[in-house]
């Protein structure tokens, strides 16, 4: 380790050298109240911006034990440091000048989930803050005045206004706190009582377009209905009233533009907590919950769909089912399978996003077309054995078909954003009727020993057992990221190889040009668990030995990930922009994955 002394002069000593001199920063270097290191740098300024770390101990932030001491506080708390650090990058940023990435200034731009990031992460005894900057020149030549500007001016002041809690609003910090403690009441509670979400009254649910999550202005708050509020003890807000959903059958009706989507969507991401100022802080979902649409021409791996579909023509076993182009309903066949494997406890279906043949079936189409010439049972037929043998409830936004009356526990209709429980009236109207079929037999679920073999193709001969980092072409300001990073650092398994890792926003990825499409895994928020589901992807591949079961490895994984941090799925540093994902998210990627 070197002072901040010998980095002014290592600086001043290649200042107007070629840009490749930079590298001789590489290294740590202790400041007065805080430690940095250059982790990586550019290879040229128009390269992704270089990486870098402070390192400020807990004794000189000043933060109580009670604020990092639980993983849901210590999240909240690294949520609300990284959004402190954006806000005070914003005013320095690109103020050094120079060519290409000059004065870059970066760090994880926070949505309104608060997710686990690489960019801040806090231990018993430090807080480690991740970020980017872009080393000035002009042209390719070094402007190494600039850049002391950076770390020795800007920086510090950025440093000491983030990290330190004499210098930020205490009630702010609390306020963050206080909303953690209260969002995880919530959770417990519902776990007590046998609910899956909880829905706040006075919740703003629309969001303010189609290309911001901020929420709507003047839309109408959310009130529940009388027959299903519920009154909640929080240790700071005090009782918080709303909607309950008990596990089970529940149904969402109305008619269109009434707002039966919204609500759903609301729940689809109330499986992670949100900001305070949101609409949504108390929109509280099952954090198991898997969101289930037709997802036509993907790719399924010997999954075993035979609960929905069975007895194909062609003689196909569906029972160890792979193909390279699913249709819409064998796609959400798997789609409810792999869910499950996953331990998914809700599942969240719109019937709109639906396959209509895999959701139900009318007598009239039944009479036409006889079941013995039909593979398909659909899911109208398995919902409720679903709930009842494997656990599993349901919310169902439906608005064409009346069959799911049938099987519902609690029916909702969306009545210009306020939801009615017209559950009593709809049972009464469905007994005037003749009762679709609605159970199907020989309900059995899979075994899910799915072993993930040895030897991925393109992957050499065991699979990329370590993946390296490289300067690549990853900038948190562009939606694509490229780099050699990923795979377990010690205890590898399998032949050792490298593979090329490219993120592409949110909705994909690719690992040595094999792309893995996540646009219709529609519970991402953030394109940073896209970054991060690369990396571990990468490392569940090493993994492979031909005898570990999907489940397994997947464990393996999530528990490597909870006891030891980013640092297995990195190679010599951990990068800003990663962001952690759902288990329920890893399962979907290595599901979708056709290597």
């Amino acid at each position: 380790m070197k002072s901040s002394t010998e980095l002014r002069a290592l600086l001043r000593s290649i200042d107007h050298k070629g840009y490749p001199a930079y590298k001789s920063l590489g290294g740590s270097y202790q400041f007065d109240r805080y430690l940095l290191s250059i982790d990586h740098v550019q290879g040229d300024p128009f390269a992704s911006p270089s990486s870098l770390h402070v390192e400020v101990l807990q004794r000189e932030a000043g933060f109580p034990a009670n604020y990092f001491d639980r993983d849901y506080v210590r999240v909240a708390l690294q949520d609300f440091l990284t959004r402190r650090m954006e806000e005070q990058f914003a005013a320095y940023n690109f103020k050094a000048k120079g060519s290409g990435k000059s004065g870059l200034l970066a760090i994880s731009r926070c949505g309104q989930e608060v997710l686990e990031r690489s960019a801040c992460q806090i231990a018993p005894n430090k807080i480690i803050l991740c970020f980017h900057v872009g080393f000035p020149a002009f042209g390719r030549t070094i402007n190494a005045g600039e850049l002391e500007k950076i770390l020795f001016d800007f920086l510090p002041k950025c440093v000491e206004n983030s990290c330190f809690l004499r210098n930020l609003d205490s009630r702010k910090v609390k306020a963050c706190i206080d909303l953690a403690e209260d969002q995880e009441a919530v959770r417990q509670y519902l776990k007590e009582h046998k609910m899956v979400a909880f829905v706040a009254n006075g919740a703003v649910l629309p969001r303010k377009s189609g290309v911001s999550d901020l929420p709507m202005k003047d839309s109408v708050p959310f009130v529940s209905p009388a027959s299903m509020e519920v009154c909640i003890p929080l240790p700071h807000a005090g009782e918080k009233k709303g909607m309950g959903i008990r596990q089970g059958i529940t149904l969402i009706v109305g008619g269109g533009y009434h707002g039966k989507s919204t609500l759903l969507e609301a729940l689809q991401m109330g499986v992670y907590n949100h900001i305070l100022g949101d609409g949504r802080e108390y929109v509280i979902t099952d954090d198991s919950a898997v969101k289930l649409r037709a997802e036509d021409g993907r790719s399924i791996r010997q999954t075993d769909i035979s609960l929905f579909i069975k007895d194909l023509p062609n003689k196909k076993d569906t029972r160890c089912f792979s193909t390279e182009d699913a249709s819409g309903s064998t796609s959400q066949a798997a789609g409810v399978i792999e869910g499950i494997e996953a331990g998914a406890r809700l599942f969240l279906i719109d019937e709109d996003t639906s396959a209509t043949n895999f959701m139900v079936r009318d007598e009239f189409m039944q009479q036409v077309v006889s079941r013995n010439k039909e593979p398909i049972t659909p899911f109208l037929e398995r919902a409720r054995d679903l709930y009842e043998k494997a656990g599993v409830s349901t919310v169902l936004v439906a608005g064409s078909s009346g069959a799911f009356f049938y099987i519902a526990d609690k029916i909702l209709q969306m009545d210009c954003y306020k939801p009615v429980d017209i559950t009593e009236r709809v049972k009464k109207l469905c007994e005037e009727h003749t009762s679709p079929r609605i159970k199907a037999p020989d309900f059995l679920l899979p075994d899910f020993r799915r072993v993930l073999q040895k030897g991925f193709q393109g992957f050499g001969n065991g699979g990329p057992s370590a993946v390296r980092q490289g300067s690549g072409n990853s900038s948190l300001s562009a939606g694509r990221q490229e780099s050699r990073n990923g795979g377990p650092s010690a205890g590898r398994e399998g032949h050792e190889v490298s593979a090329k890792i490219k993120t592409f926003g949110r909705d994909s990825f690719s690992i040595d040009k094999k792309t893995v499409d996540l646009h219709y895994v529609e519970q991402l928020a953030d394109a940073e668990q896209t970054s991060a589901l690369a990396h571990l992807l990468c490392y569940a591949i090493g993994l492979q030995d031909g005898r570990r079961t999907v489940q397994q490895i997947v464990a393996l994984v999530n528990d490597t990930l909870e006891k030891k941090g980013w640092e297995p799925f990195c190679s010599s540093y951990v990068p800003c922009g990663l962001a952690r994902p759902r288990i329920q998210e890893l399962y979907a990627c290595l599901d979708r994955f056709r290597g």
